[in-house]
């Protein structure tokens, strides 16, 4: 299981779909959200969305492995989808530190956990402001956002600079074969 968490706008969505599609062995987790989907988003494929109400009674019923409200919305991951897929597959999270710190606990799950970051905070400002996807005020929340979510790099087993896509993808990739090389039979390369 890789998690791989950032501040928002770093590259971990694209970078968790890249992976997905090289290796037919990963599957991205979907979590559940009930934030308003984008324009490019499908339910069921970038996230379930629900009703605020339906996810505080999934909570109330224990159905998450880790959950949190980001943005003044919740997005959680239920616990019976990663074990459903786990049965025949590996899954790649794509969430953030409170999220993280949730899943750690259950030290049954085998977590390679990944913080992407950018070369600096003014990059990260240019990369919010150049994917057009959130309003001036959300904007500024993601980006200010930013400060709190570094304190917690040393939850993580890497930190990765996403300086390029492409080299970043590289060197999750080499992580993820080290640490695979401990188990048997992990398909190198999707054909």
């Amino acid at each position: 299981m890789v998690i791989l968490s950032s501040p928002s706008g770093v590259g971990k969505t694209t970078l968790t779909k890249k992976i997905q599609q090289k290796y037919q062995s990963f599957k991205i987790s979907v979590s559940y959200t009930t934030r308003p989907p984008r324009s490019n988003e499908v339910d069921g494929v970038d996230y379930k969305f629900v009703k605020k109400e339906q996810f505080e009674q999934l909570i109330k019923e224990n159905q998450f492995y880790e959950y949190a409200k980001i943005f003044e919305n919740y997005y959680g991951t239920l616990k019976k989808n990663v074990d459903e897929t786990l049965q025949k597959n590996d899954i790649i999270f794509d969430i953030d530190w409170q999220g993280t710190k949730q899943l750690s606990k259950f030290k049954n799950l085998n977590l390679i956990k990944i913080f992407l970051i950018t070369e600096n905070k003014e990059e990260l400002k240019k990369r919010l402001m150049t994917r057009g996807q959130n309003t001036s005020e959300e904007l500024e929340k993601r980006f200010n956002s930013f400060d709190e979510d570094i304190k917690y790099w040393n939850d993580y087993d890497y930190i990765l600079i996403n300086k390029n896509l492409d080299v970043c993808f590289k060197q999750i990739e080499n992580l993820i074969l080290m640490n695979k090389s401990k188990v048997v039979n992990f398909p190198h390369k999707a054909e």
